[in-house]
């Protein structure tokens, strides 16, 4: 399932991506808000992107990779996994390679991967669970029409926020 947006392509992540993969789950900057054990090497990657197609296929995830439209690297990715039971809640993660941030790439993702949420899968909410001190992650999320839930609490991650954006509420910023 590719996505594309004005200066983005969301596509499914494949064995060709491994050392993207390794270098965008790796970043030290990246990381220093996600409790993950980062890939070592590329066979590490492999693995990961392995996960990746199996949940996909097995419908547990939608999984893509983020380029830029002139370029076949990928810069990051976005997700939608962790479905509820009657699959109208699902968490989006997303991760961007600092040298992209600040350019508004993410938000032009995460419109697309909003818009495929509720318009093609039928979800009537999106989560998204982030470290309180990821400025740049609350931004993302409040100017994308998402909402803190001061009451919800991560169970994994328990020092993490939980946003919420439901169906039909307009974001601020496109």
């Amino acid at each position: 399932m590719k996505l594309e947006t004005e200066r983005l392509i969301l596509k499914e992540i494949n064995e060709s991506h491994v050392e993207d993969i390794l270098k965008i789950r790796s970043n030290e900057i990246i990381n220093q808000y996600v409790m993950r054990n980062p890939p070592k090497n590329n066979y590490d990657a492999l693995q990961f992107i392995l996960t990746i197609k199996e949940n996909t296929q097995n419908n547990k995830s939608f999984y893509w990779g983020i380029s830029l439209k002139d370029q076949p690297n990928l810069i990051g990715t976005i997700c939608l996994w962790n479905f509820s039971d009657d699959r109208k809640t699902a968490e989006v993660g997303y991760e961007l390679l600092p040298e992209y941030h600040r350019r508004g790439l993410m938000s032009e993702a995460l419109v697309a991967v909003r818009d495929f949420s509720f318009n093609d899968l039928g979800l009537q909410e999106i989560l998204a669970f982030t470290h309180p001190l990821n400025e740049s992650s609350k931004v993302l999320l409040l100017k994308q029409g998402f909402s803190l839930m001061e009451d919800r609490k991560d169970e994994d991650v328990p020092e993490n926020i939980v946003f919420s954006l439901k169906k039909d509420v307009p974001s601020r910023e496109k």
